[in-house]
């Protein structure tokens, strides 16, 4: 919890703002506090005069938080220097009660029932010290007409407000951060010089609104904008171009289109490190991106090709978002990437790629392609991406024929490999191995055998899960190089019975919906170190299940038996520490 005032415990609850913006180097006094109340103190620890209920930790401190309060408290000293009354029925401020409190600091009225009518515009006209408002969640249609100009944050987030005045927010020199999200605004409603003489607003969320452009003349420290959820179509020429400060800006879920945007949008914001664009309707990445950008989120657009020019200049860009556009591998210039030797992140799934795209990212790291169209990985589609350590080609359209055996070569520092939900009846040859988690699941894997797995000892979990695995095809010596396999999944396949010589690193086997109908003495005989076991709706009859393999796995803490043709009932040694699910038993 924020401290508003030196010396004393400060009890008040403020009204929280979203927690999803980035608050990075946020001043102190501008942090939104806690809602979550602490333990309240017992009205032996109150202070003389403290209103019936309320908490009053000191003569400064009045909590009246969530007491189901009509009214206003008549009784409050005018001594006060903060007040929370959040979390009650209040309809209405009355100015003489207001009027008092002169030494008001801080007034937190959020989560209240409070009406445009039940705020006269002379009500905070006394409250002259004021710094910290918080008028979230009430029925307010019209923003109060004059706030004093000492306020340094102002939160006037979901309510219905359709009108802000010039004195709001205007000729307040000590403003840092403004919350209007969630309200009713359209750009009528915000006059031009809704912020004249507040030039240290670096906090404005005007997310989930009505606005159909980004507003003018924007306060010029600002550090981070929030216009997301609007109806934003178009940036007016120079809109944004006194805002060499932005380092955070949110336009995701408008209606912008690229001819809605030119050249020198995004040019003069030097410190921006957040551009968040997705989910609008861009058919072309935009030009004259600033070159600090970190984080460029482009996803949800109508994007059918990079250009090299576009992303050339954004040299320091490390994570970058292209999911859900129609780009195609011919559409992705070789070049498009060429500039971005910080690029870590990219992602590039869901879109119409039918191979893999030239010219990646030398320096990648995290690569999705998942839910395209690529149908072949070549020798060379690797082979400049040493850095790879998570690669994800799921639901494409990948055969095993078509997998080059060399294709991952390069890849020595690759940990997770996901080919999931594609064709493949085999194993990818010449997996790297630095590889950890290998998933596979939702193929047709039909055999799995020893040099398709070797040298894979650091691997630690395998997924194989929806394909169409046999016990005959399982060659002898398949898991023998697993040295550090930690979890195998083999659930939704086609074995008789526990597949043998499982690796004595597992501690999770799975083998639900399968055709076991048997549990040999010896199943689980070189697995000591198995803690789950999930045998669940296979063919098993009690009279096939030998409690003798289970009796040494001392770490077993669940097996799951339900679903079969019959109760299965295993009586675990030292059952107190374990959990039999069974819920036929």
């Amino acid at each position: 919890m924020t401290q508003l005032c030196s010396g004393g415990f400060l009890l008040l609850l403020l009204a929280s703002v979203p927690s999803s913006f980035l608050l990075k180097d946020q001043e102190e006094d501008e942090l939104p506090l806690a809602t979550s109340r602490p333990a309240r103190v017992t009205p032996a620890q109150n202070v003389p005069g403290c209103p019936s209920k309320c908490t009053c930790p000191t003569e400064e401190t009045v909590d009246c938080g969530g007491l189901d309060l009509h009214i206003f408290p008549s009784n409050l000293s005018a001594g006060i220097q903060h007040l929370s009354l959040q979390n009650n029925q209040l309809q209405e401020l009355p100015y003489n009660e207001l009027s008092r409190l002169a030494r008001l600091k801080t007034l937190n009225l959020h989560n209240n029932h409070i009406n445009s009518d039940g705020l006269p515009d002379e009500a905070f006209e006394s409250l002259q010290l004021l710094q910290y408002i918080y008028l979230a969640n009430n029925k307010l249609t019209l923003a109060p007409q004059f706030l004093p100009n000492t306020l340094r944050i102002v939160d006037l987030a979901a309510n219905r407000l359709t009108c802000i005045y010039p004195l709001t927010f205007g000729h307040k020199p000590g403003l840092r951060s403004v919350y209007m999200h969630n309200n009713q605004l359209n750009n009528t409603g915000l006059p031009f010089d809704v912020f004249n003489g507040s030039d240290a607003v670096s906090t404005l969320i005007l997310s989930s609104n009505r606005l159909t452009y980004v507003p003018q003349n924007l306060p010029h420290a600002l550090v981070r904008l929030h216009l997301q959820n609007n109806f934003i179509s178009r940036v007016p020429k120079g809109a944004l171009s006194s805002q060499w400060r932005l380092r955070e800006l949110y336009l995701q879920n408008n209606n912008l289109s690229s001819e809605g945007l030119d050249t020198s949008t995004f040019s003069r914001l030097k410190s921006l490190e957040y551009l968040d664009l997705s989910n609008n309707n861009l058919t072309q990445v935009p030009a004259g991106f600033p070159a600090n950008i970190v984080i460029l989120h482009l996803g949800r657009n109508r994007l059918s090709s990079l250009p090299p020019e576009r992303l050339s200049r954004v040299k320091g860009l490390q994570y970058l978002l292209l999911q859900g556009n129609t780009l195609t591998a011919a559409g992705v210039h070789p070049d498009a990437f060429s500039h971005l030797r910080f690029l870590h992140t990219l992602h590039l799934y869901n879109n119409r790629l039918e191979r893999i795209p030239l010219g990646l990212p030398r320096r990648v790291r995290s690569l999705m392609l998942l839910h395209n169209q690529i149908t072949r990985v070549g020798l060379h589609d690797f082979a400049g991406t040493y850095a790879l350590v998570e690669l994800n080609l799921s639901y494409n359209r990948l055969y095993s024929a078509h997998i080059h055996r060399l294709a991952f070569r390069k890849l020595r520092r690759l940990e997770t490999l996901d080919i999931s939900g594609n064709h493949l009846t085999l194993l990818p040859a010449g997996l790297p191995s630095s590889l950890q988690v290998l998933n596979l699941q939702k193929n047709q894997l039909n055999s799995l055998s020893p040099e398709l797995l070797a040298n894979l000892s650091m691997l630690k979990e395998l997924h194989l899960a929806h394909n169409r695995l046999r016990i005959s095809s399982i060659s002898p010596g398949t898991w023998q190089e697993l040295y550090g396999l930690k979890l195998l999944d083999l659930s939704y396949n086609e074995l008789s019975y526990v597949p043998p010589d499982l690796p004595e690193s597992l501690e999770y086997l799975y083998l639900q919906h399968n055709r076991i109908a048997v549990i040999m003495a010896e199943a689980f005989l070189t697995t000591p170190n198995i803690r789950v076991i999930t045998l669940r709706s296979n063919r098993l009859l009690a009279a096939n299940v030998s409690e003798m393999a289970f009796a040494d796995l001392k770490l077993l803490e669940v097996v799951d038996t339900t679903g079969n043709p019959e109760p299965i009932s295993i009586s675990l040694l030292q059952a107190v520490r374990y959990t039999n699910t069974n819920m036929g038993t």
